[in-house]
């Protein structure tokens, strides 16, 4: 797997990243098929690399893994932190580096560009992931994650 290439997205990987971010959140995570404009948003977003990032795995001229990052602050670390959205491999690559030179990838953006931390979180269910990144030198916080769906007129 030495022919392996990490490097950030590029405008040309559009037309993959939209298929391995589909293959992600529909055939691994089992969430609805996300609506083509709003994925076509996100992948804007991205490639601005404004508010976030994503790294990409090679192999052999394929895309086989991305990850998502997200450039936020922290009040209780007093410093600017990147939110490790997304890490994904095709099953075909897994366990075969692909997904540390990628973790690795996004922690040394992270070095590099002054970020206090980089923070993730992933289903209480996928234990490969949580190996993998305990292997990885990650810790698990002592916060709950929590989600709402944003609706107008709640509370008022």
């Amino acid at each position: 797997m030495s022919r392996v290439e990490i490097r950030e997205a590029e405008l040309n990987d559009r037309d993959a990243l939209r298929g391995l971010m589909n293959t992600y959140i529909y055939d691994f995570y089992h969430y609805p098929r996300p609506e083509e404009e709003k994925l076509e948003n996100l992948l804007d977003v991205l490639m601005e690399k404004k508010a976030g990032t994503q790294f990409v795995a090679v192999y052999d001229g394929e895309l086989v893994g991305f990850a998502t990052l997200y450039f936020t602050y922290s009040t209780l670390r007093t410093g600017k932190v990147v939110i490790m959205n997304d890490l994904f491999v095709t099953e075909k690559c897994r366990i075969q580096g692909v997904g540390t030179k990628l973790f690795r990838a996004c922690n040394q953006y992270a070095a590099y560009n002054g970020y206090v931390a980089m923070l993730w979180e992933t289903s209480k269910a996928n234990e490969n992931a949580q190996k993998f990144y305990e292997k990885m030198g990650g810790e698990r916080e002592e916060w709950y994650p929590y989600s709402i769906k944003p609706v107008i007129g709640v509370g008022d």
